[in-house]
């Protein structure tokens, strides 16, 4: 069982690997390949974490974009869903850069909360990784099913 008394801290990776908004997605998937990871965090210029970019982010691309629903009424064209979706679509399947594809304002934790908070967070919020924040919201490191795995091994 994964004990209160243990912390992020103690199960993270330090330093991660990262990728910035305006690297291009060639730059994620050799980043990816080379480490054997799955995802990265996204940092911008001032160490801060803006995004994460993963796998599944990176296969949206190759997926055919759905145009949204509508209703064709006196010539004119009725949305039946919001428009936003259909474009952050389009923006993932036609991106090249980082900040195109990945997926903004991620699901963060401290490095002193408890790794039961950081395994309910990744299964309610169906994360495979939380970049771990300091309190500027500085990356000083990154904490995956893998490690939460390690952390039950170890008990």
């Amino acid at each position: 069982m994964l004990t209160e008394t243990r912390q992020v801290k103690d199960f993270m990776t330090t330093d991660p690997v990262t990728v910035k908004p305006t690297d291009s997605v060639e730059t994620v998937l050799r980043c990816l390949e080379e480490n054997h990871i799955s995802g990265l965090p996204v940092v911008d210029e001032t160490g801060k974490v803006v995004g994460i970019v993963s796998e599944a982010d990176l296969l949206f691309r190759e997926r055919p974009v759905r145009l949204p629903l509508y209703l064709s009424f006196l010539g004119g064209i009725i949305y039946l869903e919001p428009l936003d979706h259909f474009v952050q679509q389009l923006k993932k399947s036609l991106g090249v850069l980082v900040q195109d594809v990945m997926t903004p304002d991620p699901i963060t934790i401290a490095p002193d909360a408890p790794i039961s908070q950081a395994a309910d967070l990744m299964l309610e919020k169906r994360v495979n990784r939380l970049p771990v924040v300091d309190a500027t919201g500085a990356l000083i490191g990154i904490i995956t099913r893998d490690d939460l795995l390690r952390a039950l091994k170890s008990d």
